[in-house]
């Protein structure tokens, strides 16, 4: 007994030494603490200068920090929820604090407000769509949540179409609601999606990859057919080709994407560009 306690001590003294250093695009697991250096006075690596990270020291530093998904605020601390590499965005003024998230693979969506979205309209009740958009509960979509919509003029939505739009409620208490407009009343691309094309679904770390700015898997696929492409937040893609085989393709590349490297994108692209 005495020997199997000393084990977990010494992991539990190892975790927590993990734990006190910069955790940035390391693995964070769920429960810990978040420990970052500079957020408290102190210089160096040891327990002095590494304090807790706390949400209102940015009202010291002039920063305002950002708890993002994955991570759950306690009080002044932050609590990691997910399993994954914890990020950092810098806020564009540099004046410290920014957005911190957990980049974690994961396959269920849950709904977040402002998130782009592709869903299937799965009944009407009465002027309300119910939108499965792969959350825990279906969306409710009105029917004058679309560009020039009157109660005369009503959009043309039947069950089984597919819809791109964003979400204007999302929270835990509440039934998820989505628009097709923006702030302006305008579509932006938003609306029903034509029928043709094909819709599938990988994780959304792939969709937070494919949607970077700096994403070359949408580069050389844009060089192989031309092509149209949706991308939703909750881990859907809609593509379509010229031909039904090439957008077979599309799809199956995207796909396998997630799971090589860029050596291997770049054999199987050149491969497909001289064919």
């Amino acid at each position: 007994m005495a020997e199997a306690a000393a084990v977990v001590a010494e992991s539990l003294a190892g975790y927590r030494a993990r734990a006190a250093r910069a955790v940035l695009e390391q693995v964070v697991l769920p429960g810990e603490e978040l420990l970052l250096p500079g957020q408290e006075d102190g210089e160096g690596p040891g327990s002095a200068g590494e304090r807790p990270l706390r949400l209102n020291a940015g009202a010291r530093s002039g920063g305002r920090v950002v708890c993002g998904p994955g991570l759950r605020r306690c009080g002044d601390r932050l609590l990691v929820t997910k399993c994954g590499r914890l990020r950092h965005k810098e806020p564009g003024s540099g004046n410290g604090g920014g957005v911190y998230w957990v980049d974690s693979q994961q396959k269920r969506y849950v709904p977040v407000k402002g998130d782009h979205v592709i869903g299937i309209v799965t009944a009407k009740s009465g002027d309300i769509f119910k939108v499965d958009v792969g959350g825990s509960e279906p969306a409710s979509l009105s029917y004058l949540s679309f560009e020039g919509a009157t109660k005369r003029n009503r959009p043309n939505v039947q069950v089984g179409d597919l819809i791109y739009g964003q979400f204007v409620v999302a929270n835990k208490d509440m039934e998820p609601e989505m628009v097709c407009i923006d702030s302006c009343g305008r579509a932006n691309g938003m609306g029903v999606i034509g029928q043709d094309g094909l819709l599938f679904k990988v994780t959304l770390g792939l969709i937070r990859r494919l949607l970077a700015p700096d994403c070359e898997i949408l580069q050389e696929v844009g060089k192989l057919y031309p092509l149209e492409i949706v991308f939703g937040m909750n881990g859907r893609i809609w593509v379509k080709a010229k031909t039904i085989q090439q957008t077979l393709i599309l799809a199956n590349i995207l796909e396998a994407c997630e799971h090589m490297t860029a050596d291997q994108r770049k054999q199987i692209f050149s491969r497909l560009a001289e064919s």
